[in-house]
């Protein structure tokens, strides 16, 4: 039980359905649907339709969706790969000979073929009972008649305002008065509004083919892209079978490569293998231990999907591979920082995760990025599209498992996840902050698993965020005792300005027919139920 003297929340206790996004509007639009008989896809799609609008900085139709499903709460789960590709004529090749080294943020090289309405649509399709125009009309509502802005919105909003500044459309289509819209002020899409309210109508390929698509094809040419008509027209979501590991008889599911949930699975290989009795969540040996269990995650992902051709999956995510990482780990002496071969990804902290569960336990664990705040920053004028900036991920490197090719997907960030205990999923969750989210996986898992936090107590406590060398990032929240332990075994440490990311979880309890839900503070959403 949380102290009732400290700031903080009560996780949600519900029995018929739940919902955790990061957005009040998102939650309470998901509500309806469940509340209208809808299921746990159709709350799912509404609330990210409604995230689009609301959390622009976040999300958007610009941008890639990844999906976990679990048919009442029962495996096998689920897995949907919504991420878009490089235009057929992009080559890594040819941008190294007009002298680039790296993908930049607002260049149209940048932009991958938007992934997320067609993996709407298919999540529908298949496993909905909503038409995705439904799901759509609260997403509409706010972009034409309006929203007001919450907090964190506001605060990821003015870290952009330097970038938006820098090109006219930009400016002119988010910023007011040539600044971020202030805490409640109203803001309208009217133009996203119009492009939703022609996919409502005409269906989702009225985004791939078509008035829409042709826009956003001439857009794009006219910055000097190389997307093409049958680029938009092939965009397609596919049904992936999911990877799982076992953390202490719990199955933990997720999104395989081009993902990185793999890395999330070998930090928690790696820490099944620590003893934890005696420890407190906050302890330095255990933050110790997740520091060097990132390092060696981070370093395999950077390697492995970085360098290599081929990918030894089964090997990666083998016990015994853990097992090599953890004796490489002491508790009182932190590592020297491992060498890291610069796979060419860049550093972001923007997604929107969503997990409903619905009353026939159908759980949907889903999340949908622009990759950095606002993508790109290149918005299509007639359309309102705002395009990720996911292409950044390629490297240019020849040879490259992650190189930039035509028709290709690059590696991704970002990773729902699902538990399970034998046919039973008992966790719908995922953590949002780029790079973090493996960490964040590990730490809101291990939180609730080892050291017996509810989910609302596992997603508020302190965060630490450490790659492959460098300085491990802390929030405030670390206490002095663990900081000055930590330094003293010879980690260096930096205090963030802005938390680490963000999280939903819904846990079911099959046992007594409930449903515990959390909603990470850091974020302006909640956790709502029936």
């Amino acid at each position: 039980m949380r102290d009732f003297h400290s700031p903080g929340r009560s996780a949600l206790y519900a029995t018929k359905a739940a919902v955790s996004t990061s957005h009040p509007l998102s939650s309470s639009a998901a509500l309806q649907v469940l509340n209208e008989g809808g299921n746990a896809v159709d709350a799912a799609i509404t609330a990210c339709a409604v995230q689009a609008v609301v959390e622009p900085q976040s999300t958007g139709i610009g941008g890639d969706c990844f999906a976990l499903v679990a048919l009442k709460g029962q495996t096998p789960v689920l897995g949907l790969n919504g991420s878009g590709r490089a235009p057929m004529a992009a080559d890594a090749q040819s941008l190294l000979d007009q002298g680039m080294t790296h993908i930049p943020r607002r260049s149209p090289h940048a932009v991958t073929v938007p992934g997320a309405i067609d993996a709407w649509q298919r999540l529908l399709e298949e496993h909905g009972t909503w038409s995705l125009a439904r799901c759509l009309q609260p997403a509409i509502h706010y972009a034409h008649d309006g929203y007001i802005v919450a907090d964190r919105v506001n605060l990821d909003w003015q870290t952009q305002v330097a970038f938006l500044r820098e090109d006219p459309i930009a400016a002119a289509m988010l910023l007011v008065a040539d600044e971020a819209p202030h805490i409640g002020s109203r803001v309208r899409h009217p133009e996203l509004g119009k492009t939703l309210e022609t996919i409502a109508s005409q269906g989702a390929r009225a985004f791939y083919e078509g008035p829409l698509a042709d826009s956003m094809v001439d857009f794009l040419r006219e910055r000097g892209g190389l997307h093409s008509a049958e680029d938009f027209a092939k965009a397609e979501a596919e049904w992936v079978q999911p990877i799982a590991s076992d953390y202490n008889g719990r199955q933990v599911w997720q999104i395989p490569p081009n993902g990185q949930g793999m890395v999330a699975l070998i930090m928690l290989n790696i820490m099944e293998g620590f003893e934890n009795e005696g420890l407190e969540p906050l302890s330095p040996v255990r933050l110790h231990r997740e520091i060097e269990a990132a390092r060696w995650a981070y370093a395999t992902r950077d390697r492995y999907l970085g360098q290599q051709t081929e990918l030894p999956l089964e090997w990666l995510l083998s016990k015994d591979y853990a097992a090599e990482c953890r004796a490489k780990i002491e508790d009182f002496h932190a590592s020297e920082p491992l060498p890291v071969i610069d796979p060419g990804y860049t550093q972001h902290k923007d997604t929107v995760y969503i997990s409903v569960v619905d009353e026939q336990r159908n759980a949907v664990s889903l999340i949908n990025s622009t990759f950095s705040a606002f993508g790109s920053g290149l918005i299509c004028p007639k359309t309102g599209v705002n395009f990720q900036n996911r292409g950044q991920s390629f490297t240019l490197q020849p040879g490259h498992i992650n190189a930039l090719e035509g028709g290709k997907r690059p590696m991704h960030t970002i990773i729902p996840g699902m538990v399970s205990q034998g046919k039973r999923v008992t966790h719908c969750y995922g953590v949002m902050g780029g790079h973090y989210q493996p960490l964040g996986h590990m730490h809101v898992l291990t939180n609730m698993f080892d050291f017996g936090l509810d989910p609302q107590a596992a997603l508020d406590l302190p965060r630490l965020m450490a790659a492959a060398s460098g300085a491990v990032e802390i929030e405030r929240g670390i206490p002095e005792s663990a900081r000055k332990a930590l330094s003293d075994i010879g980690h260096e440490l930096d205090e963030v300005e802005l938390a680490i990311g963000g999280g939903q979880v819904i846990a079911i309890d099959h046992e007594r027919g409930s449903l515990i839900a959390g909603s990470d503070p850091r974020k302006d959403g909640q956790a709502v139920g029936l």
